[in-house]
């Protein structure tokens, strides 16, 4: 019976392992075909990640609220953002292409909900060069693992009517 357990136990870490070794060699060669499915993974999710709390002073999770550039209609989504002196930094694992990026770079600025507070943004894309120095050595890592190469600075708009809220 023990031979059993061991045998169903294992198979499952093999499928584990195997499914992590796919969605890094998907991150790494940005396979388009692959990245829509795993955003989709992702999207199936996203709701969850809202109700957690999402940009709520404790979680680790963020929200970036904008416009759908053609259908005008709200949108939240949930993003991990790091500090980055007064503006904040966020991985783009799937590259600039992505829906939610490409509504806030069309309107030029969205708010941006994290840790209990609510800012006024502008997009800036940048690469690796800029963003490393301000990252732990474990995130660093996580960025090589998956091959990120691009990343999003939300720069704080300062307008007095614009202060964090």
């Amino acid at each position: 019976m023990g031979a059993w357990i061991f045998g169903v136990v294992g198979g499952l870490a093999v499928l584990a392992l195997a499914a992590f070794a796919g969605l890094v060699v998907t991150m790494r060669t940005k396979n388009r075909r692959a990245l829509r499915a795993v955003r989709r993974l992702g999207r199936a999710g996203r709701p969850s990640a809202l109700r957690a709390g999402a940009g709520e002073p404790g979680s680790r999770t963020s929200v970036i609220h904008h416009v759908g550039r053609r259908s005008g209609r709200p949108y939240a989504t949930p993003v991990g953002v790091y500090p980055l002196g007064e503006d904040f930094l966020v991985f783009l694992p799937y590259g600039p292409d992505v829906d939610w990026l490409r509504n806030v770079r069309a309107a030029g600025a969205a708010e941006l909900r994290t840790d209990g507070r609510t800012y006024r943004v502008a997009p800036r894309l940048t690469g690796a060069a800029e963003a490393l120095p301000h990252l732990s050595a474990r995130d660093r890592w996580v960025v090589r693992l998956f091959g990120v190469t691009d990343f999003l600075v939300l720069e704080r708009l300062r307008a007095d009517a614009e202060e964090a809220r």
